[in-house]
C-alpha cells in the first residue's frame, strides 16, 4: 500500500489515518484498516499514514510518524501527549489528499487539524467511544480526559462519522448529542473469508502451532483471542471456566494487558483456575494471523465475554473459520450472531449504563458452552452456518464500495 500523496487520474486521493497497521497491529481497528485500505485501492487512490511502532523511525515519505523525544517520561498522561504530537506530524504529511479518514482517538486528532489547515473534509470511523471505556483512565490517568476531549471535537465536526454498527450508531448520538445525527452512517465491518477459512479440520493441514502450546485436537476446546483489557472481560469468562465440561480444554490467545494490575489479576485467576482442572492453555501474547487460524479452526467453541464491543470483529474471524460463538449480548454482537443459528447471545446483568458480569452471566455463559461442547454435531452446524453469514453479509468488497459511495457524498458537498 503506497503512502505517497500522487495521483494516477482524476480519482480522489484518500489517506487513511491510524496507530495500527501491518506489521504493528494488536486489535480489531488495526485490521479494519488493513483490509479497508486494500479493498478501496481497486476504486480510488488510498494512502496509508500510521504510528511508527516499537524501534521504528520517524519517516513520512513512507507514511510513518514518530513523536517529539521531548514527551518521554513515565507518567500515565504523557503517552497521550505524544499521540498528539504524532498526530501534528501526520496532518503535515497528508498535504495533497482531496479527504482524510481517521480510525479511534490516536489519530482523529490528525484528522481534525487537516481538516482545519488544509481544508479537506474529515471522514471518522468509530471503532469504540472513550465515554464508554471509563476504566481506561486506569490506564491513563488525566491523559483519558485528552483522549475523550480528541474524540468529541473528531466527532462532532467530522464531515461524516462512521458507526460499525447500528448500536454504535446509537451510542455516538447518545455520548456525543452536539454530532449531526444526518452526518452519522452506519457500515459495518467485513472480514476476508478467503484469509479467514477453517483450515485444521481440511487434509493435511498443518498443526504445529497446536502441537507447540500443547492444544489437544482429541479434546473439545473453547477459545478466547483478544488483549487482556476490562473491556474484553477475561474475569467472567474464568468464572464460567471452573464449571465447563471436564472434557473440554480451555484456550487463551491473550496478551498485551492494558495495565500491571489487571494482567496481574488474570495470571491469580488463571493460576487458581490450573490448580482446579486441567487442559487450560495460556498463549501469552499477541499471535501471528496464521496461527490464530489455525488455533480457531481447532475450537469448538469461541467465546466473546466482552462487557463492551461496538462490532467485534473477532467473532466474524472465528464464525469465518466454522466455529459457533458464545458472546456477550452487547453493542454490535447481536448484529453479527444469530441467536439459536450461529451461536448464543448472553445478556449482561446490571444496567446498560453499568453492565455486569454478575452471577447471572456467568451461569448463562457456562450453560451456552457447555451445552455446544457435549452436542458436537450441533456445535459444527452451527459453524456451518456462521460461515454462510460471513459470506452473505460481510465481505470486505461490500463494505469498501459504501465507504467509497460515503467519501463521494461528502467530496460533492
Amino acid at each position: 500500500m503506497t503512502t505517497q500523496i500522487a495521483r494516477r487520474d482524476a480519482r480522489p486521493h484518500v489517506a487513511l489515518l491510524t496507530r495500527e497497521f501491518p506489521p504493528h497491529v494488536y486489535g480489531g481497528a488495526g485490521v479494519h484498516v488493513e483490509y479497508l485500505a486494500a479493498a478501496l485501492a481497486d476504486l480510488l487512490d488510498v494512502s496509508v499514514h500510521r504510528f511508527a511502532g516499537a524501534g521504528e523511525r520517524h519517516d513520512p515519505s513512507a507514511g510513518v510518524y514518530g513523536t517529539w523525544e521531548a514527551l518521554a517520561g513515565e507518567a500515565p498522561y504523557q503517552s497521550a501527549l505524544r499521540h498528539l504530537a504524532t498526530d501534528l506530524a501526520m496532518a503535515a504529511g497528508v498535504a495533497g489528499a482531496d479527504l482524510v479518514h481517521s480510525h479511534t482517538w490516536y489519530a482523529n486528532f490528525a484528522g481534525s487539524v487537516a481538516r482545519l489547515v488544509h481544508g479537506i473534509p474529515h471522514v471518522v470511523t468509530t471503532h469504540s467511544l472513550e465515554p464508554l471505556r471509563p476504566w481506561k483512565r486506569e490506564q491513563l490517568g488525566g491523559g483519558y480526559d485528552l483522549s475523550s476531549f480528541v474524540e468529541r471535537t473528531a466527532v462532532e465536526q467530522a464531515d461524516a462519522v462512521i458507526a460499525v454498527s447500528e448500536q454504535m450508531r446509537a451510542d455516538v448520538l447518545s455520548c456525543y448529542p452536539g454530532a449531526d445525527p444526518e452526518r452519522v452512517h452506519v457500515i459495518h465491518n467485513g472480514i476476508d473469508p478467503d484469509v479467514y477459512t477453517p483450515g485444521v479440520s481440511t487434509p493435511g493441514a498443518g498443526t504445529d502451532v497446536l502441537e507447540r502450546f500443547g492444544i489437544d485436537v482429541r479434546r473439545p476446546s473453547v477459545v478466547f483471542v483478544g488483549r487482556i483489557t476490562r473491556q474484553k472481560g477475561l474475569p467472567g469468562l474464568l468464572a464460567a471456566a471452573e464449571r465447563f465440561d471436564p472434557d473440554a480444554q480451555l484456550v487463551l490467545v491473550a496478551g498485551a494487558p492494558d495495565t500491571p494490575e489487571i494482567g496481574a489479576e488474570v495470571r491469580a485467576r488463571m493460576e487458581a483456575l490450573r490448580s482446579e482442572r486441567t487442559g487450560v492453555v495460556w498463549i501469552e501474547q499477541m499471535m501471528e494471523r496464521a496461527a490464530v487460524i489455525q488455533v480457531l479452526s481447532a475450537a469448538t467453541v469461541f467465546v466473546c465475554p466482552s462487557v463492551y464491543e461496538p462490532f467485534g470483529l473477532v467473532n466474524l474471524e472465528a464464525m469465518a473459520c466454522e466455529v459457533p460463538v458464545v458472546a456477550s449480548a452487547v453493542g454490535g454482537i447481536p448484529e453479527i450472531i444469530l441467536e439459536g443459528e450461529t451461536g448464543h447471545l448472553v445478556p449482561l446483568d446490571g444496567s446498560a449504563a453499568e453492565p455486569e458480569q454478575g452471577p447471572g452471566y456467568v451461569r448463562a455463559l457456562t450453560d451456552a458452552v457447555n451445552g455446544l461442547v457435549r452436542d458436537p454435531e450441533r456445535a459444527a452446524r452451527m459453524g456451518r452456518a456462521g460461515r454462510q453469514r460471513v459470506l452473505e453479509h460481510f465481505s470486505w468488497a461490500a463494505v469498501a464500495q459504501r465507504t467509497a459511495a460515503l467519501y463521494a457524498d461528502v467530496l460533492a458537498g
